[in-house]
């Protein structure tokens, strides 16, 4: 006996979920694809010492560099070990570059477009106060770690919720895996890669804060708001989230607003937060502690507040058979 065959609805239904998928397909394709086409310098902020370059920097890219004057070279390298700003150029007297310091290990992007605006302005020494270790010289490492943070939390999240019951033994294991993940993460990218060189337990510290802050916000979502939530966490987390982290490039080099907000969402925080404790002895730390904490708490909120709706929906009905 032959199946019978669908009837409009269903295929009407099909043609639907195929339009759906093609939809997400090309909004994920556009969340990645257009920050980099669409990057350039915004507001890069950059040191000039001996002088003023303002003018010309605005005339070979209007807008593009956020200049702050200092003394002397103490000062500038100051600046750029405290992550205030990417590079500087120092003046000789007669107010042209003499010398450019940069950090390539705050952003590797940023330090190439300098040394090439260096090169172009006639700079004569180049020194890097902060490169990346010799085994991952252009931090490679650190710039894939924000899929994984973002991707590991989500996943970690659905699967708790899908294989363990009880709140208390989620909220164990989301714990437990923000820990242990933490610690294997920064191992692989300390003793595996190579990406950084030194302050295993403060950054594995920071991976572990990045994982629990992004695992956290999908338990509470889910937990608060159902199915609804994934998506919501989903949008936060990988459509926005990983191509608005900056952790490629720089949020100065997204599109002027879009590197902000990425900053504010999970994935971009946890970069930051990793740049600085790995390379900076965590200077400019401080922004990025306060959007993860910030994002955990809401996340636990989320978490108490569904918890405690299924809770007394379960005691409703025990209630009126009582009664």
């Amino acid at each position: 006996m032959s199946e019978p065959t669908p009837s409009p609805p269903a295929w009407r239904q099909l043609a639907a979920v195929v339009a759906g998928l093609t939809l997400l397909l090309l909004a994920l394709l556009s969340a990645f694809a257009l920050p980099p086409l669409h990057s350039g310098a915004n507001d890069v902020p950059i040191a000039v010492g001996g002088g003023d370059l303002t003018a010309e920097l605005d005339a070979r890219e209007p807008g593009g560099y956020a200049v702050t004057t200092v003394a002397d070279a103490d000062e500038a390298r100051a600046l750029i070990l405290d992550r205030e700003v990417y590079g500087a150029f120092l003046l000789d007297s007669t107010g042209r570059p003499d010398e450019m310091l940069l950090a390539t290990a705050a952003s590797s992007a940023v330090a190439t477009r300098l040394r090439a605006l260096g090169a172009e302005l006639g700079a004569g020494t180049v020194t890097d106060v902060r490169p990346f270790p010799a085994d991952d010289p252009t931090g490679a490492g650190l710039s894939a770690g924000a899929l994984p943070l973002a991707l590991g939390g989500w996943i970690a999240a659905v699967v708790l919720l899908m294989t363990v019951r009880g709140p208390a033994r989620q909220a164990a294991g989301a714990a437990a895996f923000a820990v242990v993940a933490g610690l294997a993460l920064t191992a692989l990218l300390r003793f595996g890669f190579g990406t950084f060189d030194g302050a295993y337990w403060a950054t594995a510290a920071a991976a572990a804060l990045g994982i629990s802050a992004t695992a956290w916000t999908i338990l509470g979502l889910r937990t608060a708001l159902g199915n609804a939530g994934l998506a919501v966490g989903a949008i936060a987390l990988i459509l926005l989230g990983n191509p608005l982290s900056g952790l490629a490039s720089a949020p100065e080099l997204l599109p002027a607003g879009w590197g902000a907000l990425g900053q504010l969402l999970p994935p971009g925080a946890a970069g930051s937060l990793l740049r600085s404790v790995a390379y900076f002895d965590g200077a400019g730390a401080a922004g990025p502690l306060l959007v993860l904490a910030g994002w955990l708490a809401g996340g636990v909120a989320l978490f108490v507040l569904g918890v405690g709706r299924a809770r007394r929906a379960a005691a409703a009905p025990a209630t009126e058979v009582t009664a």
